[in-house]
């Protein structure tokens, strides 16, 4: 065990934690209607407890369990409820259960990512019901793919060099971005969807938190306190910095104005570019890769809007999922993986993730209803589905 690593992820692992608690909370409870505040925060606070359980029982296993080799498709059950691992138990240079918490994290984020796309109309019990089967039969399968040792790693399908994701383009922000846009066709568009934002400064308060807490998610995963993991944080923030600022310009040059919203979703748009890159690339990579995430993303969102008539009503798939496939594909251009490797993960988790989330939400939806009624969705959902209410007066 080497102390300066465990000292750094034990570190990391409380950031990645606070991106979700309290930062996307507040990032998406801004976004949205001020009588819908609360079933945000009731949605994503609930997800982050239940992942944190199912990540125990079997998602940890399911990940980065010992089953199978190069090729294998899942990690198996042998280590349900960290079955075999002690304080004496190492991964890498880090103590075992360390890994456990900090990959924990991830899992509690990637599925609440998804919330952004069904606010204001979804029944809760569908989003517990599904948030647990997705992470453990999507998102689970797909991190033991890529980073536990299976079918894409290095020896896997892809040959010798195998898919280069080193914190999360494809195996968070592709597979969310994608089931957020499957599950807001299934769910329909709201029915008040020109409502602005109840809450701009929110917005803002849980975007500074999420860059913060951007740096354990980047940084965190070097798995080591050295220079690489300092690279990663350095060029996260340039992405970031530079994303936001080709957000408000080309937000100026369209409409006339810069809007702090779109400012601060520049930020993230910028963050879930670099984040499959940002151990692989420097400073100049980054700020290329930011520059254009800014405008590419806004015009996804337009897109998606405008263009496809879908309500992914925070726009999930425009910000992370493109800004995830765009940083994946930059890895290549840059020289630091294979084409064959990044485009074909790109495709296999991409048709894999529709199809599970397609066939997930069918499923649940005739276990626990969809979509709340119209009376509910129209009176807000914190006082009929949570019995609560943000405000003295609602928006």
């Amino acid at each position: 065990m080497n102390a300066a690593d465990t000292a750094w992820i034990i570190v990391a692992t409380a950031l990645v934690l606070f991106m979700t608690l309290p930062g996307l909370a507040l990032f998406y409870g801004g976004l949205v209607r001020a009588r819908n505040v609360l079933s945000v925060f009731m949605q994503t606070y609930a997800i982050a407890c239940l992942m944190s359980v199912l990540w125990l029982v079997f998602g940890y296993s399911i990940a980065f369990g010992n089953d199978g080799g190069a090729t294998s498709v899942w990690g198996g059950l042998g280590k349900m409820f960290l079955s075999g691992v002690t304080v004496d138990s190492l991964s890498g240079t880090l103590p075992e259960v360390l890994f456990f918490a900090f990959q924990m994290t991830f899992a509690i984020i990637t599925p609440a990512l998804i919330v952004g796309a069904y606010v204001e109309r979804i029944g809760f019990g569908f989003v517990l019901l599904f948030s647990g089967l997705w992470m453990l039969l999507c998102y689970a399968p797909v991190v033991h793919w890529i980073w536990g040792g299976g079918m894409m790693a290095d020896g896997g399908i892809f040959g010798e060099i195998g898919v280069r994701d080193f914190a999360g383009g494809i195996v968070v922000h592709e597979t969310a971005g994608l089931a957020a846009l499957v599950i807001a066709v299934m769910l329909g568009a709201r029915k008040h969807r020109t409502t602005p934002p109840h809450a701009p400064w929110m917005v803002m308060i849980g975007a500074a938190m999420l860059w913060v807490g951007w740096f354990g998610f980047n940084g965190g995963s070097q798995l080591a306190a050295d220079g690489g993991a300092a690279m990663a944080l350095t060029v996260t923030h340039i992405s970031a910095a530079t994303a936001s600022l080709t957000w408000a310009l080309w937000e100026r040059i369209k409409y006339g104005k810069a809007s702090l919203v779109g400012l601060v979703t520049g930020t993230i748009a910028g963050l879930a570019s670099i984040t499959p890159a940002s151990g692989f690339v420097g400073p100049v990579e980054a700020l290329v890769i930011g520059a254009i995430a800014g405008v590419l993303c806004q015009e996804a969102v337009n897109f998606v809007r405008n263009k496809a008539k879908i309500d992914d009503t925070l726009d999930v798939f425009a910000v992370h999922g493109v800004g995830g496939i765009f940083g994946t594909i930059m890895i290549a251009m840059f020289g630091q993986g294979t084409w064959t490797a990044q485009l074909g993960a790109l495709a296999i988790v991409g048709i894999f993730t529709v199809v599970v989330t397609y066939v997930l939400v069918k499923l649940v939806s005739l276990i626990t209803p969809l979509r709340v009624d119209e009376e509910t969705e129209v009176n807000g959902l914190d006082l009929a589905v949570h019995g609560e209410r943000a405000y003295d007066i609602a928006s």
